[in-house]
């Protein structure tokens, strides 16, 4: 994924089926997680986790971008599935 304003960051795509069901991305810098943006099929929700303080405002707004053009924002229905 080329994207000039992450490229001193680490940005990984992962899914999760375990106490939460979605999709997400999350960015690492030095090998520390700063930011998750989460999409949970089950509770129909997005949520961010920090796990840096005080990150610059610029730096959220651009992770929740990335988030939007990466990431499908319909939520899964799994009560249709079967």
């Amino acid at each position: 994924m080329e994207d000039i304003y992450f490229k001193d960051y680490e940005i990984e795509i992962a899914s999760d089926v375990n106490e939460r069901d979605g999709i997400g991305i999350k960015i690492y810098k030095d090998e520390k997680m700063l930011i998750e943006i989460f999409r949970d099929d089950t509770q129909k929700s997005y949520t961010v986790s920090f796990y840096k303080k005080d990150l610059p405002l610029e730096f959220v707004e651009k992770t929740i971008e990335l988030f939007k053009k990466v990431i499908p924002q319909e939520f899964i229905d799994y009560e249709e599935l079967e």
